[in-house]
């Protein structure tokens, strides 16, 4: 195992072997803190093992990973891209929420530097504010979540209640889920985004009784949220459906039974049958004795991605537009299939239905149902006017 723990604001040297005299360096902003610190370390981990696999580089060019923890606050992973950005690091990724990314972004690509998401994928960049410097690795909110209403839809939930936390990725879950659902919604409920305590959300939902509910609450939130449905008894009456990173490796470990037979809808999932996300998490297993999540292979997949562009322009970033216009070239086999890039520089990827079982050894996983969205493409697009 390495790089089990790092300390806010620690750089970490990546380059082993022979070394070129400036390795290129990645400012890592993330949420290592709190209790969804998991969350950034598990991207910190993906990303670090893609890095370790390429004897300290990326695309063969040797890198040198800068991570700061911002504590799930924006103004201080603001405070850390101005800093990184005054210290002359030019590429970017590593952000896990939405509002973070939202102070994030703007000091990166106003500087010309490029940023590539490996989780949040807000709708405010997607459209008319799209930028040249911005890439998404993973997916639009919306979009992602788009896929949970068509889930209802042939699940047969004709009345649902849809419940998130009240912050930019919270809305746009409701939004996405919204924009394909064809039932009844009952009722939209926004909590707080470090809510721990639902009894007040479950005694609503028990009284209006729908077929089912969408949930979004990812790291901590999502932990107590599951806990507590289970305890109350709803998950016995009432089905849940919810995205991947909702009920996620690390939270399948945390709830136990309660999240059993619940759904979920993904981009990818540990059960996914193709060969290099098998090895994935047989290589993430060994290197570091857990279940990757979704997070761990979208950051594989983002340093994959960026391995591609840096090999191409031989590691050199002085001329970024080169370095960007490789990254559009999507050189690299993602773990989750198929990968293209749509004009606003977002992916274009499929979606699956998957349902928490059972394995053979008795744990609880997501088993792919079927593919729900083929090639989809977020709706935000139209409103990107990037060449």
């Amino acid at each position: 195992m390495f790089n089990k723990v790092l300390a806010a604001g620690a750089v970490l040297a990546c380059a082993f072997g022979s070394v070129q005299a400036e390795p290129v360096k990645i400012g890592f902003i993330t949420t290592l803190s709190t209790p969804a610190g998991y969350i950034g370390q598990d991207l910190r981990d993906g990303f670090l093992l893609a890095v370790q696999q390429g004897q300290g580089k990326l695309g063969g060019v040797p890198v040198e990973l800068v991570i700061e923890d911002d504590g799930l606050k924006p103004a201080n992973a603001k405070q850390a891209a101005d800093r990184l950005v005054q210290s002359g690091v030019r590429l970017y990724t590593g952000v896990n929420f939405s509002n973070v990314l939202a102070a994030v972004v703007p000091s990166i690509t106003k500087a010309g530097h490029t940023y590539v998401s490996a989780q949040a994928g807000p709708s405010m960049f997607a459209g008319a504010r799209c930028d040249r410097n911005y890439f998404v690795a993973s997916y639009q909110n919306d979009f992602y979540h788009s896929s949970a209403g068509i889930a209802a839809n042939e699940l047969g939930f004709k009345r649902m209640v849809v419940l998130a936390p009240n912050y930019q990725a919270g809305r746009d879950a409701i939004a996405g889920f919204k924009s394909t659902y064809q039932g009844e919604v009952l009722a939209e409920i926004y909590t707080k985004l470090d809510q721990s305590d639902f009894s007040v959300e479950m005694a609503r939902v028990r009284a209006l009784a729908p077929d089912g509910i969408f949930q979004f609450h990812p790291g901590g939130a999502g932990i107590n949220f599951a806990k507590q449905y289970g305890n109350s008894g709803l998950n016995k009456t009432t089905p849940m459906l919810m995205p991947g990173f909702s009920m996620d490796a690390r939270m399948i470990e945390a709830t136990g039974d309660a999240a059993e037979g619940f759904y979920t809808t993904g981009i990818w999932s540990i059960a996914l049958d193709n060969p290099q996300s098998k090895q994935f998490v047989a290589d993430f297993r060994q290197a570091y004795g857990r279940t990757p999540t979704d997070y761990a292979m979208q950051a594989y997949d983002t340093a994959q991605w960026i391995g591609s562009a840096l090999r191409r322009v031989n590691g050199d970033l002085g001329d970024m537009k080169a370095f960007q216009a490789a990254l559009r070239e999507v050189d690299f086999v993602s773990l989750r299939g198929k990968f293209a890039l749509n004009n606003n520089q977002h992916p274009i990827q499929d979606m699956y239905l998957m349902r928490l079982v059972k394995n053979d050894q008795g744990a609880l996983e997501p088993q792919v149902v079927r593919k729900i969205i083929a090639d989809g493409k977020d709706a935000y697009a139209s409103q990107c006017k990037l060449p």
